[in-house]
């Protein structure tokens, strides 16, 4: 017997028409059509959403665009001319954070050719400690150059950085407000001719700060904010010399010092015209420093913590010397306390903050 060997047909059966189908899109007439609803709209999706994003007002992008990282907003120029010529509007860089990236000088040198601007008001960067020279963050070129390519910066932070090869003279000139936190500094800093005229100055556990550099921040008469956190190596020998040439100091903030009394009754004394004063975690302060402080007529912010050798009387009896203080803030202290009810009736603006428990 032969074979039998099925022959398949030629003819081809045509699927019916998708007519049950609703077209998603409203006035439609591919609803009658042969090929499926969902074909046609992977093809007309980036379609509408180009539509849509080329319908957005400038002001409406250049809002978005300021909410995203430094990165997106570089992608976001690449999209078109029009997000391009968004994307270099001045409002964009008048600051600009680097501390989410740690970077070497070859990465900020190429930063600072192609995204800083001439409008930049603040930067913040992020280097790396105990790096060959090679690798470190700045150079004395590099700040140079930033300071010919932003003239109007006013606000410099940094964070993990090795500045023992940077003079102090090569800081922008135009710097009115100095971050360092977690960075190395050389002996001789915050001193010189052609140095910045900084008012404000914030440092967070600079190890290397001595009396030395305190003596040296004294120098600069245009200072308004002095924030010394962790900085264990200044006394009361550096705060009795500098403190005569700190008299227009307005804020000062001092916490992980190792101070004693002396330090309190040398700036009641010297800076009177202090308006905010932050005493916290400095642990040989007690009651005959604290009285001192009623010297201070102009204080209106006042912030301690009750960790040191304070007392709550002592806190009462000052907040009744001081005429002007509308803020108190107290760590370490529980608000039930009696004399809670005392200091509420002198500063009405007071909060308190509980020690922290005990772990098992």
């Amino acid at each position: 017997m032969g074979a039998h060997r099925c022959r398949r047909s030629s003819t081809s059966v045509t699927p019916p028409p998708h007519r049950n189908r609703k077209c998603p899109r409203a006035g439609c007439g591919s609803c009658f059509s042969s090929s499926p609803p969902c074909k046609r709209r992977k093809w007309e999706r980036p379609k509408m959403a180009a539509a849509e994003l080329a319908a957005l007002p400038e002001l409406v992008v250049l809002r978005i665009l300021e909410l995203l990282p430094l990165r997106d907003r570089l992608r976001a120029a690449s999209v078109c001319r029009r997000w391009k010529r968004i994307a270099e509007n001045g409002a964009l860089w008048t600051e600009v954070d680097l501390t989410p990236h740690k970077l070497s000088c070859r990465t900020l040198w190429h930063a600072l050719r192609h995204c800083l601007r001439p409008n930049l008001l603040t930067l913040r960067l992020r280097g790396t400690l105990r790096t060959t020279s090679r690798h470190r963050l700045l150079s004395p070129a590099l700040l140079s150059a930033l300071t010919t390519r932003c003239p109007h910066l006013q606000h410099l932070s940094l964070t993990e950085a090795d500045l023992h090869t940077i003079p102090y003279n090569s800081l922008p000139p135009s710097l009115t407000t100095l971050e360092l936190c977690c960075c190395e500094i050389p002996s001789l800093w915050f001193f010189g001719s052609d140095a910045p005229r900084l008012q404000h100055l914030e440092l967070h556990n600079v190890p290397a700060f001595s009396d030395r550099h305190l003596l040296n921040v004294s120098s600069h008469s245009h200072l308004r904010t002095l924030s010394l956190l962790g900085t264990y190596r200044v006394t009361d020998v550096g705060m009795e010399r500098a403190a005569p040439h700190l008299e227009g100091l307005e804020h000062l903030e001092l916490q992980h010092c190792v101070l004693t009394d002396s330090a309190l009754h040398f700036i009641a004394r010297h800076m009177k015209r202090l308006r905010v004063l932050e005493i916290t975690s400095i642990p040989h302060l007690t009651d005959l420093g604290l009285a001192s402080l009623a010297a201070l007529e102009h204080l209106e912010v006042l912030h301690l913590d009750l960790y040191n050798k304070f007392s709550l009387r002592a806190v009462t009896a000052l907040c009744r010397a001081l005429p002007r203080l509308r803020s108190l803030t107290l760590d370490g202290v529980h608000s039930e306390d009696e004399t809670m009810g005392e200091i509420r009736v002198v500063v009405p603006r007071c909060s308190f903050t509980p020690p922290p428990r005990p772990q098992a």
